[in-house]
């Protein structure tokens, strides 16, 4: 997290806040995750798309995890993650009527973004081991582990789509807080990387 001279510094020079390394994989990561859920849902099924959108969440995640140690600031999670007394600190705050001035993620949503991405790479991952003994639907990975983890993966998928979605929900509604009540644009730095 930057000090007050580097956040009043960048909002007055316009300077980038996300890269677009992080916006191409942010808005890639929200087609895919709601095809991969849509197909998981609603079929068909036949699954072979949705393993692709599968496919697809987890190359994005392996992507985001090696941009958040090579990537420019704001997406190193050197920047942004901290210890529990940051958060519990930042949290306290959370409710006052005030930007929060933080240049990137703040400490509760680095912990957020933390969170997401080890649950999406623990849902492709028992995806990738699940056999539902319908001899279609295999996971490319299953005939390599025993019969009882391909049981333990497929019965963690559903449940992890479903906590997946809860937490889809919590970002929304924390963008809508931020705009609302704390006037805190999130969305369009996102898109056009630039802080509004």
């Amino acid at each position: 997290m930057a000090s007050g001279d580097d956040t009043r510094r960048g909002e007055i020079s316009g300077a980038v806040l996300w890269d677009p390394v992080v916006r191409v994989l942010h808005w890639a990561l929200v087609l895919a995750f709601a095809t991969a859920w849509g197909l998981g849902k609603f079929g068909p099924d036949q699954m072979t798309l949705h393993f692709y959108a599968g496919y697809t969440v987890g190359a994005i995640v392996v992507l985001r995890v090696i941009w958040g140690f090579v990537g420019p600031r704001t997406a190193r999670f050197a920047s942004f993650v901290r210890g529990p007394s940051a958060i519990v600190a930042y949290a306290r705050h959370l409710p006052e009527r005030r930007p929060s001035r933080t240049w990137g993620h703040n400490p509760v949503g680095a912990l957020f973004v933390v969170g997401v991405l080890v649950v999406l790479a623990m849902q492709v991952a028992s995806g990738l081991l699940s056999d539902p003994e319908d001899y279609i639907n295999v996971g490319p990975l299953a005939k390599y582990v025993s019969h009882e983890t391909t049981q333990t993966a497929l019965s963690l998928h559903e449940p992890l789509s479903t906590l997946l979605l809860i937490m889809v929900l919590i970002h929304i509604a924390a963008i809508v807080f931020y705009k609302r009540w704390k006037g805190e644009n999130l969305v369009t730095p996102m898109i056009t990387g630039r802080r509004s």
